[in-house]
């Protein structure tokens, strides 16, 4: 098992993951600039679809390394130099229960969100019937993935770095 970039015993995908969490925010908060006050409707599609398959690529990959080749996060927290009490241990399970309540309802949101603007919005983007509704998932999906990725940090202190 090899460790982690950021200098403590967890996998590169991991740690990956981490980064694409701490990176996914400002880069969602510059897509509601380009439409909020650039107007850029084309490029905040663009960067929406692009994080999309990028965060899509980054999570299957991730999933695939802890589950299939690192063998679960508790083999992963087991590598560390100072071991987690049980009551460490037992509170990075209900941190994690809780981040994958995002986790998983996030690219979902994500989903449909994207789903139904190709479907709907014309063709260039701009402000059309759907535009209401869009805004409604739009925040639904960023509040969401804000707090996939708090969560996901909270979880990958109280697992693998305190």
């Amino acid at each position: 098992m090899s460790d982690g970039f950021l200098g403590y015993r967890t996998s590169f995908m991991l740690d990956a993951v981490v980064c694409a969490l701490v990176l996914v925010v400002p880069a969602i908060i510059f897509s509601i600039y380009l439409v909020k006050v650039k107007k850029n409707y084309v490029a905040h599609r663009n960067l929406q679809i692009g994080l999309a398959v990028v965060l899509l690529f980054a999570v299957t990959a991730f999933e695939i390394d802890i589950q299939q080749i690192q063998g679960g996060w508790e083999k992963v927290v087991a590598k560390r130099e100072v071991k987690l009490t049980a009551d460490q241990l037992e509170t990075a399970r209900h941190v994690l229960w809780v981040h994958l309540v995002f986790a998983v309802s996030s690219p979902l949101l994500w989903l449909v969100t994207i789903v139904l603007a190709v479907k709907r919005m014309p063709r260039p983007p701009g402000p059309c019937e759907h535009s209401e509704l869009h805004k409604k998932l739009g925040w639904a999906s960023t509040i969401d993935l804000v707090l996939t990725a708090v969560t996901g940090l909270w979880f990958y202190y109280v697992g693998f770095v305190r």
